[in-house]
């Protein structure tokens, strides 16, 4: 389990840590693709199983096949020249070092051995059930609303050339 665990993790890292230094748009976002992917094991690896088949339809599926699209869609056809590293470069290491310092503090200061009332085990097929029969014009309504929101970006991202007639 702890090796599974580890190499989860640094799969997760890697994808996450290469969506932040690649340079290519595209990369980026299929590295950010292999971390969500990493994060989904970790839910699967933990018994989540409905957190990490979301996490894979949701952000696998669609966040990054989406973002993949609107890349390809927005930019131009000529090359970019960048720099390798940005001006800010020095700012981010210092806003992410003083980050991470909070964070390791809060958890070191943290009262882990406390014991957690036992969560009752849901099924992802009483989930599913739930969300087919006592929610599912919620469901549907969350549906239509994404589809015109996919359909509004559509619009706004189509060229302008109305020509007056």
């Amino acid at each position: 389990m702890h090796a599974t665990f580890f190499i989860l993790a640094a799969l997760t890292i890697a994808g996450a840590s290469a969506a932040m230094g690649l340079r290519n748009l595209i990369h980026c976002v299929l590295a950010l693709t292999l971390g969500f992917v990493g994060l989904a094991l970790l839910y699967l690896s933990l018994g989540a199983q409905f957190v990490g088949f979301t996490q894979i339809l949701v952000y696998v599926g669609a966040i990054a096949i989406l973002a993949v699209f609107a890349i390809m869609m927005t930019r131009s056809a000529g090359p970019h020249p960048q720099p390798a590293l940005s001006s800010f470069w020095i700012t981010g290491c210092v806003i992410a070092g003083a980050t991470f310092a909070v964070l390791a503090w809060a958890i070191l200061r943290s009262n882990i051995a406390t014991p957690t009332p036992a969560q009752p085990a849901v099924s992802t097929n009483q989930i599913g059930d739930a969300l087919m029969h006592s929610f599912a014009l919620p469901l549907e309504i969350m549906g239509l609303l994404l589809t015109a929101a996919l359909i509004g970006a559509v619009i706004i991202a189509m060229p302008q050339n109305r020509s007056s007639r």
